[in-house]
């Protein structure tokens, strides 16, 4: 696949003697099978130009008894356009793609009829250093793959991921950098349909590889970390990292289940329904941490860095009616839609390059949690002098009664954030706890019964989506502001190093579980996935720091 991009840029250009129709493999089967890109050039006239050699691209699909069958056909685009057909044919494969995609917005209008400029796709593979075939291969997989699920005979579809399942993983692991400016180029709007678009295609591909794995059901099985893509970057005074990871493409913890999401029928979970929505979900995390460096000593630049925003989602990857739209039948559905796997446990980090010692640190903000419990108790004395009587003579004196009444009051949490240090990196870490029973999530096991008996989070966490005391918002999602983690962490450089541009690493690591929430199953996992980037440090004191 990394052959198309050169391709195109190796057509002739237009002329007499140019032939009228070229063609490339894209995937073939040992049957005669076979999906084709082909160009096509044609003699007319675009919008209010001149008649010109025009040029429009085609994908057919070649069955096995040799008839061809059409399945999409690009715009038509002059030859002589000061941007290149193959910019042009980019940009809106790009566009299509974020068109379908599988996840409907729900705020605003419809943006599916907004369209890139060719000049942002141009300037995206400038960017890259790269020739730009990669991430043109992961546009057309994508395309294509769209096409195969909805336009193609069943056969193909099954032929896109036989032929091309290695060249998905070649292109999502050479992309990176050209996928990472164009999601910045794009914006968060457009980045959430283009990446949910993405995201089915590889919920797709990893079931299909799960599916036809030796070992169905051993922990590890499965695990695709090429389908876990992200970036970060430094933008307006935030380090900002974006991480997107199919469900089934992340780790499984060991222990957290023995049965596979692909689990027959009559296994676990027993809803094939329920098993079906698991596959495709997609974790979606944002992280922002605000940084800020001080010259206000002699001696040291001072770097301190705070959590500004962490949200993360777990979004379901599939077609829903809207609200008008909205019948009986959809009640199953609306059912479904609160069956997803939740965050339970987040680790956020950051710190210089691992290895350099220019930095002093961290100076951690936050003490080891150590929860208060208020105890109050209540005391209440009863005495009586029965006096020179009968009865009182007989009990040897005055009767006394005393009555004691003690009570203990605890406020607990959702979340606990602690501080640490690693190296001389910054460590915020979050731990979801069960409200009930004060269980971790992420490290609960079942147990030999099953899981019944103390400690048992399931209940606790059912209808987790609603009610006074949830963990999460209305939207299935969680967010960290600056009011749950207002400390910040310090370290100090060396003022020789003042002016310079370092190189500082900020990682993330998530884990989702999933346990019934309105349904009836028995069905726990926990998964997890982690991202590590570089991000630029200046070491440039804002206005008013320096004195």
């Amino acid at each position: 696949m990394d052959e198309v991009w050169p391709w195109l840029a190796s057509l002739p250009p237009p002329g007499p003697d140019t032939p009228p129709r070229s063609s490339f493999s894209l995937a073939a089967s040992d049957d005669g099978s076979s999906i084709v890109l082909q160009t096509d050039f044609t003699s007319g006239s675009v919008g209010s130009t001149a008649e010109s050699v025009l040029v429009a691209f085609s994908i057919t699909v070649d069955g096995a008894n040799g008839v061809a069958h059409a399945l999409w056909t690009s715009e038509t685009f002059a030859a002589d356009s000061p941007v290149a057909s193959r910019l042009q044919l980019l940009g809106q494969l790009l566009d299509e793609v974020i068109a379908l995609s599988p996840s409907i917005p729900s705020l605003g209008p419809d943006a599916s009829e907004s369209k890139l400029d060719a000049e942002v796709v141009s300037a995206v593979i400038e960017a890259t250093g790269t020739d730009g075939s990669a991430f043109f291969s992961l546009a057309l997989l994508l395309r294509l793959f769209w096409l195969c699920a909805l336009e193609a005979p069943s056969d193909f579809g099954y032929l896109f991921f036989q032929a091309l399942g290695a060249e998905i993983e070649r292109a999502l692991g050479s992309c990176a950098p050209a996928l990472g400016v164009f999601l910045l180029s794009i914006g968060p709007d457009v980045e959430d349909r283009f990446m949910r678009s993405l995201g089915y295609m590889l919920a797709k591909w990893c079931l299909l590889r799960e599916m036809q794995a030796p070992t169905p059901g051993k922990p590890g099985t499965g695990v695709h970390p090429t389908a876990c893509l992200s970036y970060a970057t430094e933008v307006h005074g935030l380090w900002v990292l974006k991480g997107y990871a199919p469900v089934l493409a992340m780790a499984r913890v060991a222990g957290a289940s023995s049965v596979p999401l692909t689990a027959l029928p009559h296994e676990l979970p027993e809803e094939p329904a329920l098993r079906y929505g698991l596959v495709h979900q997609q974790l979606e995390v944002v992280a922002q941490l605000e940084y800020a460096v001080s010259v206000r000593d002699k001696r040291f630049i001072g770097v301190g860095v705070r959590v500004d925003n962490i949200r993360v989602r777990v979004v379901r990857l599939g077609y829903r009616k809207n609200d008008a739209d909205a019948t009986e039948g959809d009640v199953h559905d609306d059912v479904m839609d609160g069956e997803r796997h939740f965050p339970s446990r987040i680790r956020l980090w950051v710190g210089p390059r691992f290895g350099s010692s220019y930095a002093t640190g961290p100076s951690l903000g936050r003490s080891t949690g150590n929860p208060e419990r208020e105890v109050e108790a209540t005391r209440t004395v009863k005495g009586a002098f029965s006096g020179a009587t009968k009865l009182a003579s007989s009990n040897g004196g005055p009767r006394v009664k005393a009555k004691m009444r003690t009570s203990a009051r605890t406020r607990n949490r959702s979340w606990r954030w602690e501080q640490e240090a690693e190296g001389s990196a910054g460590v915020f870490e979050g731990v979801l706890c069960d409200p009930a029973t004060g269980t971790e999530v992420s490290a609960w096991r079942t147990g030999g019964n099953g899981g019944a008996g103390e400690g048992d989070p399931r209940n606790g966490m059912r209808r987790r989506y609603g009610g006074p005391g949830r963990a999460f918002s209305k939207m299935r999602g969680l967010v960290v502001a600056s009011d749950e983690l207002p400390e910040e962490v310090t370290w100090r450089v060396g003022r020789e190093a003042e002016g310079r541009t370092v190189r500082w690493r900020v990682g993330l690591k998530v884990w989702v579980s999933y346990l019934p929430n309105e349904v009836r199953s028995r069905h726990f996992e926990t998964r997890c996935v982690e991202w590590a980037h570089e991000v630029e440090l200046p070491l440039v004191a804002a206005n008013g720091d320096e004195r």
